[in-house]
């Protein structure tokens, strides 16, 4: 279990701030504890939740330093005391989501995440290291014939895009959705996940390389957000109706929009806010539409299971815009800020 005299090379930060607070240095090794497995990391995706910890914000209080990375694949190098697990060597996914308390384990309902659920990563050291620690119990087989970049690509993704249109939204075949930025990880994940279950999907995004990118994934209309009103196109694509759901991690720049492309008695499920957490709305959209705004965030451990379950048949893709190594991952928060990937930004360890 020892490498290196204690010491691993990991990406990490001592105090928040911009992409330049990133250090690419030796760490201590991560010891597993009781019911803990050590995990040797050969790819982490990275996620804007990595953006958003490196950045901080009023109440976050992590120790410092701090490893980010929610989304790890690679192999099993040892275990804790009375930890069962697969054998060393079997090349796994992790759970990211971490829960203190067996009862939380076994007893988390469809409609919502248990209170005491943290998140690799985020509250607990990630996976941007040679080698992280987690719950035996977190740890999943990676079937022959898929790599560790394209297992870990889909992970914290896939959570959140099957939580959301499976159990919050309640998307059912033959409905609509509208999918706004349908460029980023989870966005694009989504516009899989809503074919899988037999829906129509619009997906708005910026640049023409990405609009053939969402259809290539499935959508079934693409529509450019620069130039236009995306909002009035989708009503008139849809015969003055609007859409059924719409995916709205955007936030302040677009929810007016989208409940204004919304059907009567739609649903606009948020999980997330990249353009910022306060917004102005218009409540009359809300009780004249009769409009259900959800929220959503990560999922369950049976959810996690239900996703890469589809992943490792194929039904359901991962989507890598590009691949770098540990080392250039102030490269990677920097690519991920600007908006410029369709897809996963994944590092190799």
């Amino acid at each position: 279990m020892s490498h290196r005299d204690g010491r691993l090379k990991a990406l990490y930060f001592d105090e928040h701030g911009g992409p330049e607070v990133l250090k690419y240095g030796d760490l201590p090794d991560p010891r597993p504890g009781a019911g803990e497995a050590l995990v040797r990391v050969r790819a982490v995706a990275l996620n804007h939740l990595d953006l958003w910890v490196r950045q901080g914000w009023p109440g976050l209080n992590l120790p410092k330093p701090h490893v980010g990375g929610s989304d790890v694949a690679g192999q099993v190098a040892g275990y804790g005391p009375s930890a069962n697990g697969p054998a060393i060597g079997t090349r796994v996914v992790i759970d990211p989501g971490v829960v203190l308390g067996e009862d939380e384990w076994t007893n988390r309902g469809e409609e919502s995440v248990s209170p005491h659920y943290h998140l690799l990563g985020e509250g607990l050291p990630g996976g941007c290291a040679e080698y992280v620690v987690v719950p035996a119990r977190n740890l999943m087989p990676i079937p022959d014939g898929v790599d560790f970049p394209r297992a870990a690509a889909p992970i914290l993704v896939g959570l959140t895009a099957w939580r959301m249109l499976v159990h919050r939204a309640r998307l059912k075949p033959g409905e609509s959705v509208a999918i706004v930025g349908a460029g980023g990880g989870v966005n694009s994940f989504s516009i899989q996940v809503a074919k899988y279950l037999g829906a129509t999907v619009y997906a708005i995004t910026s640049t023409t390389e990405k609009m053939r990118k969402a259809q290539e994934l499935g959508a079934d209309q693409v529509i450019s957000y620069h130039g236009e009103d995306w909002s009035k196109t989708i009503y008139h694509l849809t015969g003055k109706r609007g859409v059924d759901v719409i995916v709205d991690n955007v936030g302040r720049a677009t929810i007016n929009a989208s409940m204004r492309a919304l059907a009567r008695g739609g649903r606009i499920v948020i999980v997330g806010n990249t353009s910022g957490p306060k917004a102005e709305i218009d409540l009359r959209f809300i009780f004249g539409k009769q409009i259900s705004l959800i929220g959503s965030t990560m999922g369950s451990h049976q959810d996690f299971c239900e996703v890469m379950s589809l992943v490792w048949l194929g039904k359901l893709k991962p989507v890598i815009d590009r691949l770098l190594p540990l080392s250039e991952g102030r490269a990677a928060h920097e690519v991920l800020a600007s908006g410029q990937q369709f897809g996963k930004v994944v590092l190799t360890v």
